[in-house]
C-alpha cells in the first residue's frame, strides 16, 4: 500500500535528500583517513575482501547492493543468514566485532546514500528472500529510502525480533517528519556510543 504524500511532505522529503547528500559528501572527505585505516585493519586481520556486498530491497521495492565493511569470515559472507544463530556469532572476526558494536561497519554506506539507494535515517532494507514474504502492510516500509539509522535500531538495536523491527519500520514511514529524523539521529549516538543491545539475535 502506497503512503500518500502531500505537497509539504514532498518538500520535506526534498530537504531530507539534500541533507543526506551534503552531509555524506562532507563525511566521506572528513572520515577518509578513518575509512582507509579500517580498510587496512580488515585486510590485515583476516583473509578476504575489505568490503562486503549484499543484495537488499529498498525504495519502492527496488533491489540494490548494500556496501559494508566485512566483519565475518569469507565462508560466512558467501551465504548471509536471514536469521542470526549462535554459530554465526563465532564467525565474526576480532576487528569485525568492534566494527559491529560501534556501527563502523556501516560507514561504506555513505556511498549508497550519495548514490540514492539509501538515506541516513530510514527503515533498514531487508534481504530479498525476506521481502518476498512481506504482506501488503509490511511493504509500506518501501515507501521511503532505507536508512543506515532506523527507529528499530534506536528502540532495540539487535535485541528485538525481526517482526518487531518491521513494525517499527512501518511506524517510522507512517509518522515520518524531519523532526523525527533529527530525534533519531540524536538517540542513535547514545545507543551506539553506549554499545546498547549489541548482542545479535536476527538479521
Amino acid at each position: 500500500m502506497a503512503v500518500r504524500r502531500g505537497a509539504l511532505v514532498r518538500v520535506a522529503l526534498g530537504v531530507k535528500r539534500l541533507f543526506d547528500v551534503v552531509v555524506c559528501l562532507l563525511l566521506a572527505v572528513v572520515l577518509s583517513p578513518l575509512l582507509a585505516l579500517l580498510s587496512l585493519l580488515v585486510r590485515l586481520t583476516s583473509p578476504g575482501p575489505v568490503l562486503f556486498l549484499q543484495g537488499r530491497i529498498g525504495y519502492r521495492g527496488r533491489p540494490f547492493t548494500m556496501v559494508k565493511f566485512r566483519t565475518m569470515t569469507v565462508s560466512a559472507g558467501a551465504h548471509p543468514p536471514a536469521r542470526w544463530s549462535p554459530s554465526d556469532e563465532a564467525r565474526i572476526t576480532r576487528i569485525g566485532r568492534v566494527l559491529r558494536d560501534y556501527g563502523l561497519d556501516e560507514l561504506p554506506q555513505l556511498f549508497n546514500i550519495v548514490k540514492g539507494d539509501m538515506s541516513i535515517v530510514g527503515p533498514r532494507p531487508p534481504l530479498p528472500e525476506v521481502a518476498q514474504a512481506f504482506t501488503a502492510r509490511e511493504r509500506e516500509m518501501f515507501a521511503m529510502r532505507p536508512g543506515v539509522i532506523s527507529l528499530a535500531a534506536v528502540e532495540g538495536r539487535r535485541s528485538i525480533t525481526m517482526e518487531r523491527r518491521i513494525d517499527l519500520h512501518i511506524r517510522y514511514v507512517q509518522r515520518w517528519s524531519l523532526w523525527l529524523d533529527v530525534t533519531l539521529l540524536a538517540k542513535a549516538l547514545v545507543v551506539v556510543l553506549g554499545r546498547t543491545n549489541v548482542d545479535e539475535i536476527s538479521e
